[in-house]
């Protein structure tokens, strides 16, 4: 099969030269002239695929090259862009930064290949003027694989600005596609792990998004950067489905290497009473499994609900800041990553869920938490109580954790068996401090050598973030623990 979708992929020099405000504004653009627009991001990021939703009215979906393997980013790019008349795909970090150590792995230029896509450049032109065209020769002819079909100028001063711009620009071959004036830049406020997310601040989150609009509709020439994603190259192959994936068989496990000599920890009984719409897939025979959303949990792929509702699942949305309870019969619970720390005061005070969630995992009932779920799950965040699953403690940290990792379970738990190797990504300032009772979730095997996170009857807790459509059994193993436990 041969697919040919429109497509721009909105590239820059380095972080902070406007990639967010240029393609959230151009997706919302494209959008408000009635074209059904499907929302991309490179890499792991949670935050800005909101900012995409709300510009296009669809789900934002990332295209991560080292968390799903380079195979998969066309197929999860066409699953996207299925029904859609352009698609605009927006970086991360500068053009050809990717996974530290791995080349061009996972890098915006490694994407724009793999999806055939033309790249627009766009560059912070605050304090520059002839240097632009040096810096936009040298990233257009660095790989002539990439194909940087134009250029936005971000930040420019004034129209005299402007022109020495556009006149050095001339001899690089490069068109001007749009300038954006410093003074017309769009607030989009930011804390200790980047952007606030959508879900915090939703209507200033719209204002900014039509702000964002407005400017590239009036700097930027919106006919010629709808012709450049015309021009990209076909793609061949189908669009990855979820019922499709997990209808192949799982992977053998990979032999579970030395994690570093770290033994896992003694077992930890928590003192808690004892318990009193989605895609096409399998009958899901009323199984329901409840997923954490809100303001304090807002990092998740589209595609677990996918596979989950694939494998059999009723997926429910619930809210730990205000939900009391979880949606009726709840047999397994996935919280994904997000800002607990920022909400702290208030998860403690829902006494009534915390319970909940407790008598839920002390019963052996399947529990997935990455990061913010992890820390959710402890006995405290900050000296405040949270749901006292796991005997360990949270903090904030001054410490900024951030990478890539590679990974392999060490202890069989409702999402893989011991040995399986998977990627992931962590991305928090907050530590843990365990306690006992529980075996480690994973070896983490690059970039050093330590195990890391928490497995204790049915529940799996841990900083890692994967993408499960690179592991698509884990939501087929977490459904059938939901299903038999």
């Amino acid at each position: 099969m041969v697919t040919s979708v429109p497509r721009l992929v909105v590239a820059a020099p380095s972080s902070g030269s406007g990639k967010t405000t240029v393609a959230t504004g151009l997706m919302a653009a494209f959008a408000a002239r009635g074209l059904a627009v499907s929302p991309h991001k490179v890499g792991p990021d949670y935050i800005d695929p909101g900012y995409h939703a709300l510009a296009t009215g669809r789900v934002g979906r990332n295209l991560d090259a080292y968390l799903c393997g380079p195979e998969l980013i066309g197929p999860l790019f066409l699953h996207g862009a299925r029904g859609c008349d352009i698609a605009v795909v927006e970086g991360v970090m500068g053009l050809y930064d990717g996974a530290a150590g791995e080349g061009e792995l996972a890098s915006t230029a490694h994407v724009a290949k793999l999806l055939r896509a033309p790249v627009v450049l766009v560059v912070d032109a605050s304090s520059q003027s002839r240097s632009v065209a040096a810096l936009v020769h040298g990233f257009a002819s660095w790989d002539p694989e990439v194909r940087v079909g134009g250029v936005i100028l971000n930040k420019v001063a004034s129209d005299r600005h402007e022109l020495l711009l556009r006149d050095a620009l001339d001899s690089a071959g490069v068109p001007v596609l749009g300038v954006l004036r410093r003074t017309a830049q769009v607030d989009t406020p930011s804390r200790h792990l980047g952007l606030v997310p959508v879900a915090e601040r939703r209507g200033a989150a719209v204002e900014a998004v039509a702000a964002m609009a407005a400017q590239v509709t009036a700097g930027c020439d919106l006919e010629a950067l709808a012709g450049l994603a015309r021009s990209a190259g076909a793609l061949s192959g189908a669009g990855w489905d979820a019922a499709e994936v997990l209808g192949s068989s799982p992977p053998p496990p990979l032999p579970v290497p030395d994690p570093g000599g770290c033994a896992p920890r003694p077992p930890f009984r928590p003192e808690l009473p004892r318990p009193q719409a989605p895609p096409e897939g399998a009958p899901s025979d009323g199984l329901v499994v409840a997923v954490a959303g809100g303001e304090a949990f807002t990092f998740s792929y589209a595609e677990h609900s996918e596979l989950l509702a694939a494998a059999g699942a009723d997926v429910v949305a619930f809210d730990p800041l205000r939900d009391e309870q979880l949606p009726e019969g709840t047999r397994g619970l996935v919280i994904g990553g997000g800002f607990p720390e920022v909400y702290a005061s208030e998860l403690s005070a829902n006494e009534p869920l915390r319970k909940a969630i407790g008598e839920l995992a002390l019963a052996g009932a399947p529990v997935a938490a990455e990061c913010a779920g992890l820390l959710y799950l402890c006995r405290e965040l900050d000296g405040l109580p949270m749901c006292g699953v796991l005997d360990a403690q949270a903090r904030m940290s001054e410490r900024l954790t951030l990478g890539y990792r590679d990974a392999v379970a060490v202890s069989d738990s409702v999402l893989a068996g011991a040995g399986t190797r998977m990627r992931g990504h962590e991305f928090h300032r907050t530590v843990v401090e365990p306690g006992s009772g529980t075996a480690p979730a994973w070896g983490i095997r690059a970039p050093e050598r330590r195990v890391e996170g928490f497995v204790q009857r049915g529940v799996h807790a841990s900083y890692l973030h994967t993408h499960w459509a690179s592991a698509p059994g884990a939501a087929r193993r977490f459904v059938e623990r939901c299903r038999t436990s």
